[in-house]
């Protein structure tokens, strides 16, 4: 590769780098979400929560009917709730992603359905790896333009 051509593609490099490092500016800030699930034979409502990624999560939980628990693995969430007796845990959503959390009590034939899903959002790295596809498009299209021969454009 020419010295011409490295120093036309040294502005890409940069341009990746800040695509990969600089915070980005939409980003929501965590807050406290305050949230509450019923659970019932066989489902929690809702059966979707959606959070932003660094929230701190508040849950109440509920039991409508019989015994039930909630258990969420990749966060380490365990609590069993008895009908009229609420239940708060909290965590913080420091994982973005998809998650099924589920009853851990066994309450009834339908119970390993009782499932529902945590939604942790933005998903950062896509939207870095989106920015980062487009800067090195960029780069090759450039770099595969015929250069003068007298080597960088707009030089004889």
């Amino acid at each position: 590769m020419t010295r011409a051509r490295l120093w036309l593609l040294l502005p890409f490099g940069a341009l990746a780098l800040v695509v990969l490092l600089v915070p980005l500016p939409f980003a929501p800030a965590p807050v406290t979400r305050e949230l509450t699930v019923v659970a019932r034979q066989f489902a929690f409502e809702p059966p979707v929560l959606r959070v932003n990624r660094g929230d701190r999560v508040r849950l109440t939980l509920e039991a409508s009917d019989v015994v039930h628990g909630l258990h969420v693995d990749e966060y380490g969430v365990d609590a069993r709730v008895e009908p009229g007796i609420a239940r708060r845990v909290e965590f913080v959503a420091d994982r973005a992603g998809k998650f099924r959390y589920r009853c851990s009590v066994s309450c009834g034939p339908l119970h390993p359905f009782m499932t529902g899903e945590l939604v942790v959002s933005p998903n950062l790295p896509f939207v870095r790896a989106v920015g980062l596809t487009l800067v090195v498009l960029a780069a090759t299209l450039v770099s595969l333009r015929r250069l003068p021969p007298g080597g960088a454009p707009g030089t004889t």
